[in-house]
């Protein structure tokens, strides 16, 4: 490389510099902002709503347990009650501490993830007269490379540049033999200017014949979600051409732009063209400059404290932040290049990658056991339906591991069962009732095993959280209630509906198993009691019992998508309807689904959701309440007693009835309009119950609970006495 092109690499790096430096300037009000939402409000606030609910969904986690737990002071950050691996803390609610930056605790496969995502990071060498440059890249691809276009500003210097793998300190702590591969700028060769990255073929054999597909790939993914502000990045790197290290867990975003992502980190010197990942060892960013530190005259300033100029190298500026080119940004540039042929081939296998359910994807040779300095790599064969064939020679290796989950009946009765991560829940299928056959989700789970796994995480989280803060709760009560008063009784039930209308800003979808079973209708003895038996369950058997049989509902709609080919709206319908009436969830609707048609957000509206044994759902069906005379004297079944499409129940008058007269505020004119629905004679039943059954912890608990996952609350716990005030006969159609 010449003087020349020397001296335009600089230029290049300086420019990137300064650009970096008036970006980060320009935004100081804002990371102030970021900085006093994420300590005053926590993580889930600081970065836009949209944003965080991506991020929260990647990660398996509920917007709304997520918003619940955050809310609780002191929650535990040290880990849960139950084994779980990797996999389970993934869409564990303490997500939120262990993999957005609260706890440093994590998984201790976690460091398998870093290794795995280390193999396709490689050191970039160009050299000239009299001169060598360094700087990072990393596989995107099985011939591709990318990197700064500060480090490869053309293909001429790309031409004279190789990269190297394996160029770090093996498990023994001496250097492993670096493996070198010649860059080929002449098969494809992208670069972009503002955006500072370059794309660049590699060789396919190294100089001593290895293979670059024995170094796998980084999938770059387009999909929104893979970090917010607050959230903590790992970066693995070549600083100032030194061998490979790790920046970990200790850089943490502050600033999210539309083009760049800011965070504070300890990546100094010599690391353009790294890698940034959030924890799931995902790139988010091409890390390509930083903000250096200056003096008084605005000079930068070099790690000594003297003044930097460029012949110092990049390793020497003093930095105070860094900057990274947003990876959904680049992959939206690189699809506008004008290709064809070849180059366009090698384009499409890049955006392809993407799709990958896989975060890293490395060879069976990166599966190491303790690689010293010249040691061939042990291999661990795959001998089981977790093997992921990529192309013959090769494995996709998922990071992180699937997680299978068995429970005991009797130690769940006593409370006593744990998960066990050698056996696999029964009954488990590959996709949900509702979509086509073989849907699933991209890390490979099927729904039953994702909500299973997000249930019992959830669960485990709410064992640290205080049953009922009394105080609290008074006082949001106070606050949600202000400028409403008793009065006229129509004014007072408008008033009402528009308040749990406005209020009602979390929509949870109906996931009894994820929400409700964890929490929401835990008893103060910490179990579930079905609402019309009072009989007491483990939540973990009905947590189970619901994960059996959303997994044998997809293995039915999977059966009926096959026999009918492609069945009509009604056709399917109808076997929705029977899915739904064969194999029901342990949960209660208050007002029955049939009622509204089963739609949203009555459907999945929490508070008239209860735990109910399948047998007592099955026997109530969607028959309307009814008070009988000689209820007490009758033979009846342990539910309650059904006669002529009328049904009382054993247990739960009051919290049922609270719920209906909820129901009939927050959704007016929606129930009622046919014979075998609640009736405008009905009513003084349900303000009879509510009055003969008060509410109790339970229903205060429930109460706090559903207002801090969906936001509004029901006024019939909280002002008993609005019940006879009410104008309810006017929310009748």
């Amino acid at each position: 490389m010449s003087v020349e092109q020397l001296s335009q690499t600089s230029t290049g790096f300086v420019e990137q510099m300064e650009k970096a430096s008036r970006r980060y300037t320009a935004r100081a009000a804002e990371r102030d902002g970021h900085r006093e939402a994420l300590e005053r409000h926590g993580i889930l606030h600081a970065d836009t709503r949209e944003r965080v609910s991506s991020r929260l969904s990647r990660l398996g986690v509920d917007w709304a347990m997520a918003t619940a737990v955050e809310r609780t002071p002191g929650t535990a950050t040290t880990g849960t009650s139950l084994d779980l691996d990797r996999e389970f803390v993934s869409t564990d609610l303490l997500t939120l501490e262990r993999f957005m930056g609260r706890n440093d605790l994590i998984g201790i496969d976690y460091l398998e993830g870093g290794f795995l995502a280390a193999r396709p990071v490689g050191r970039i060498t160009v050299r000239g007269p009299g001169s060598t440059l360094h700087g990072t890249g990393f596989l995107v691809s099985p011939s591709l490379l990318m990197t700064n276009n500060h480090v490869l500003a053309s293909a001429e210097e790309a031409a004279a540049g190789v990269v190297e793998f394996d160029f770090q300190a093996g498990a023994d702590g001496r250097p492993l033999v670096p493996v070198v591969f010649p860059l080929e700028p002449q098969r494809f060769f992208l670069t972009h200017r503002d955006l500072d990255f370059t794309v660049v073929a590699v060789s396919a054999r190294a100089r001593d014949g290895q293979p670059l597909a024995s170094f796998g790939r980084l999938p770059l993914k387009e999909a929104q979600g893979k970090a917010v502000i607050g959230e903590l990045v790992n970066i693995i790197q070549h600083p100032n051409g030194e061998p490979k290290q790790l920046a970990l867990r200790d850089n943490r975003i502050v600033d999210v732009l539309d083009d760049y992502l800011h965070y504070a980190a300890d990546t100094a010197h010599g690391s353009s063209g790294a890698p940034v990942f959030n924890d799931q060892w995902e790139v988010v960013a091409l890390h390509h400059s930083g903000v250096p530190r200056r003096d008084r005259e605005g000079n930068v300033l070099a790690v000594d404290g003297s003044i930097w100029h460029p012949a110092m190298g990049e390793h020497r500026v003093d930095w105070k932040a860094n900057e990274g080119v947003r990876v959904s940004r680049i992959l939206g540039m690189i699809q506008q290049f004008p290709l064809s042929g070849a180059a366009a081939a090698l384009r499409a296998e890049l955006i392809a990658a993407g799709s990958s359910p896989h975060t890293v994807e490395v060879p069976p040779s990166a599966v190491l056991a303790g690689r010293t300095n010249g040691s061939a790599p042990h291999v661990t064969p795959a001998d089981h339906d977790g093997e992921q064939h990529a192309a013959p020679g090769s494995v996709r290796w998922t990071v992180p591991l699937h997680i299978s989950v068995s429970l005991d009946a009797e130690a769940l009765r006593q409370g006593t069962a744990v998960p066990d991560a050698a056996a696999a829940p029964p009954g488990a299928a590959s996709s949900h009732v509702g979509a086509p056959a073989g849907t699933g989700y991209a890390d490979g789970r099927s729904p039953a095993e994702r909500d299973l796994a997000a249930a019992l995480a959830n669960l485990a989280a709410s064992r640290t959280r205080p049953y009922y803060d009394q105080a609290a709760d008074l006082a949001a009560r106070e606050a949600y209630y202000a400028g409403i008063g008793a009065g006229d009784p129509t004014a007072l039930r408008l008033a009402l509906t528009q308040r749990l209308e406005a209020t009602h800003d979390r929509r949870p979808a109906y996931k009894p198993m994820r929400l409700l079973y964890p929490w929401v209708d835990l008893h103060p003895d910490e179990k579930l009691h079905g609402i019309y038996s009072d009989n007491a369950f483990a939540p973990e058997e009905l947590i189970a019992a619901d994960a059996a049989v959303e997994a044998a509902r997809s293995g039915r709609w999977q059966e009926f998508m096959l026999l009918e080919g492609a069945p009509g709206p009604d056709a399917i319908e109808a076997e929705l309807d029977l899915l739904e009436a064969s194999l029901p969830f342990n949960c209660e609707h208050v007002v029955p689904q049939s009622w509204f048609a089963k739609k949203e957000p009555m459907r999945g509206d929490l508070h008239h959701l209860f735990a109910c044994e399948s047998t007592c759902n099955s026997f109530r069906g969607n028959i309307p309440y009814f008070d009988f005379p000689d209820f007490d004297e009758a033979v009846r079944h342990s539910c309650g007693r059904r006669e002529a499409g009328r049904f009382e129940p054993s247990a739960g008058k009051g919290p049922v009835a609270r719920a209906t007269l909820y129901f009939l505020l927050r959704y007016p004119g929606r129930i009622g309009d046919e014979a075998r629905e609640l009736q405008r004679d009905g009513l003084r039943m349900l303000l009879d119950w509510h009055r003969d059954h008060p509410a109790d912890l339970y229903e205060q608990h429930r109460n706090a609970a559903i207002a801090e996952m969906q936001g509004n609350r029901n006024p019939l716990i909280d002002h008993p006495e609005w019940a006879e005030q009410i104008d309810f006969a006017g929310a009748w159609p």
